[in-house]
């Protein structure tokens, strides 16, 4: 009888100890971006990615600044901020979760006079200056060696959010993690670009 209710202690105790190690090791989903006013984040929807603490005005613009095509992504003080999409790898999800490979479009269809599109992508390193900016003329999905440079994730910084280039599409691809910060060239133009600090965002 001692052996039998030894026994029955022990598989009690087992059984009553898997949930805590994870109920067979399953992962939590990861948290949605929210915007500003507390709503998710929508895929193909449109948002202004906007610098925190927010301007009067302003926020991302393109411009042709180091050469006519493709356009760089910089940010302005003025200027109404152009809008953005954000689509993830899984074009499926209507949530845009943080942490997750994803494109970024603007939105605006305003003639460019580049044959480029306005989706993001990490241009070439620039030696001049010694950075990595972020230009456009990436494609949407074809996740693999030849769009790693087009992948982005948002991930929480702080109360707000920041931009990161450390794409995962690529298994066999050598690429470095970096936060998405700014750099102000010689001329004054403010350009989005690898950096150790990022770039503090919102989504309006």
């Amino acid at each position: 009888m001692k052996i039998t209710l030894a026994a029955f202690v022990v598989l009690f105790f087992a059984l009553s100890a898997e949930p805590l190690l994870g109920g067979g090791g399953a992962r939590a989903e990861p948290e949605p971006v929210l915007d500003s006013g507390g709503g998710k984040l929508r895929a193909g929807r449109s948002y202004y990615i906007q610098p925190v603490p927010i301007p009067p005005s302003g926020g991302l613009e393109v411009a042709s600044i180091r050469r006519k095509c493709p356009l760089d992504v910089i940010t302005v003080q003025e200027d109404p901020s152009l809008p953005s999409l954000f689509i993830p790898i899984n074009p499926k999800k209507g949530v845009i979760p943080v942490s997750t490979d994803l494109n970024i479009v603007f939105s605006d269809e305003t003639d460019t006079g580049c044959p480029h599109s306005n989706v993001w992508r990490l241009d070439d390193y620039d030696n001049s200056t010694g950075q990595w900016f972020l230009t456009t003329g990436g494609v949407v999905g074809q996740p693999g060696r030849q769009t790693v440079r087009n992948w982005f994730k948002i991930e929480k910084y702080e109360e707000s959010y920041k931009l990161v280039y450390c794409p995962s599409v690529c298994s066999t691809c050598k690429v470095q993690c970096k936060d998405i910060g700014t750099y102000i060239d010689s001329h004054g133009y403010e350009h989005l670009a690898l950096s150790d600090v990022p770039y503090k965002i919102q989504f309006l």
